[in-house]
């Protein structure tokens, strides 16, 4: 078996022993076999008391999981459906995927997918538009709830505790057009959720805008969002009746790819 290299940490004993149980899940999920605790002493370059003080704590936590028969140590349920709430958050691509290339190609410009991450909205996937101008929203990024078009669909679609989240934080002014009045932010989550679709132009960079679209799994629960992005004279403050439905038809086919059926 290959030995996980180590490395000394420089936060002190509490962010050591972080570091400690990350590595111990990583090499029991990569084992073969359950581990016994002084394989897992030998493995880490740690003391079998250690080992074994953090492999009860995973045990009785329910990430990971003692063999009765060989006594050794392996992987727990917990961390399997801590996998699979994953799976399920990113699996929501698949259905998105399929439809970016299209809208772009309907639209001419630049087409972002985006999926709740916790309480923040994080874009998964762009692809850039036939415009001049390229925009710098890569994978990874996280977007402001309250400043931009796929942060207004997830509070008006998402979970019911998201807004509230929202508005416990200081609202960060972007530009002169970011909302930043909890009132009016709420106003403005109401009217997206009764249009089905949000904009947020010049709210984090002026010129710039944004026009986003829910994407919905079979029990109507919210999976992410399907944006085109592109500058404000593109895509208005308020846009075209021919680009929302060319968003939420997008967003539409890929909610019914999650098992969604319109009312």
């Amino acid at each position: 078996m290959q030995t996980l290299a180590t490395s000394p940490a420089s936060g002190g004993p509490e962010l050591e022993s972080v570091e400690l149980v990350f590595r111990l899940l990583e090499l029991l999920a990569g084992a073969p076999h359950p581990m016994g605790v002084t394989e897992v002493a030998r493995e880490l370059a740690i003391s079998k008391p250690r080992a074994h003080r953090h492999l009860r704590a995973l045990v009785q936590r329910g990430y990971a999981r003692q063999d009765l028969r060989s006594e050794g140590y392996e992987i727990g349920v917990q961390l399997l459906a801590l996998g699979e709430m994953a799976r399920e958050r990113f699996d929501v691509m698949g259905a998105i995927r399929p439809v970016m290339a299209p809208l772009r190609a309907a639209t001419g410009l630049a087409v972002t997918a985006s999926a709740l991450v916790g309480d923040e909205v994080v874009v998964l996937e762009m692809l850039q538009g036939a415009t001049l101008i390229e925009f710098g929203v890569r994978p990874g990024s996280k977007l402001d709830l309250h400043a931009s078009a796929h942060g207004l669909v997830a509070l008006a679609f998402g979970p019911s505790l998201l807004l509230a989240s929202a508005l416990a934080r200081p609202l960060r002014a972007w530009t002169e057009h970011t909302v930043t009045d909890p009132d009016a932010l709420q106003a403005e989550v109401a009217r997206v959720r009764r249009q089905g679709w949000a904009t947020a132009a010049d709210a984090v960079q002026i010129g710039v805008n944004a026009l986003a679209a829910p994407v919905l799994d079979h029990r109507g629960g919210f999976r992410g969002s399907v944006a085109l992005v592109g500058a404000t004279q593109f895509i208005p403050a308020e846009p075209s009746a021919e680009l929302t439905a060319q968003v939420t038809k997008a967003a539409a086919e890929a909610s019914r790819a999650l098992g969604w059926r319109e009312v």
